[in-house]
């Protein structure tokens, strides 16, 4: 969609770490951003995300590592604040939002539910029609 509507459609991604489903989600959320200090962000998810059953406290650090990051600079970044809260702000977001699961995709503050090339068209060009009339 980003190539599709190059000039319409940005992407915002935001944290939504499960807790009860994976004690170490919140953690890793924030193991993404502190990489992402090093502009491996994207890497460290595609890690985490390749493997989150397996995800401990010890693979946290070995994606880390594995990326070649300065595992100082990670390591203050796992304890940033600004990091932890924009995890939890994240989260809280997306519960009054009403997500419940990950993936969730809006466009626009609508709820994508056909998660298709289709679906995600028919919504695109409906918020444009509408941004375009205006």
């Amino acid at each position: 969609m980003l190539k599709q509507y190059p000039d319409n459609v940005k992407l915002v991604y935001k944290n939504f770490p499960i807790a009860k489903i994976h004690k170490f989600a919140h953690k890793a959320a924030v193991a993404a951003l502190a990489a992402g200090e090093q502009g491996k962000y994207w890497e460290y998810h595609d890690l985490l995300f390749k493997d989150y059953k397996k995800i401990n406290d010890d693979k946290i650090v070995e994606i880390a590592t594995s990326l070649g990051l300065d595992m100082e600079k990670f390591f203050q970044g796992m304890a940033n604040q600004e990091f932890i809260n924009l995890v939890n702000e994240d989260y809280k977001e997306g519960v009054n939002a009403g997500v419940r699961g990950t993936p969730t995709i809006f466009i626009n503050g609508r709820l994508l539910k056909q998660r298709n090339l289709n679906g995600f068209m028919k919504i695109i060009d409906d918020e444009l029609k509408k941004a375009n009339s205006k």
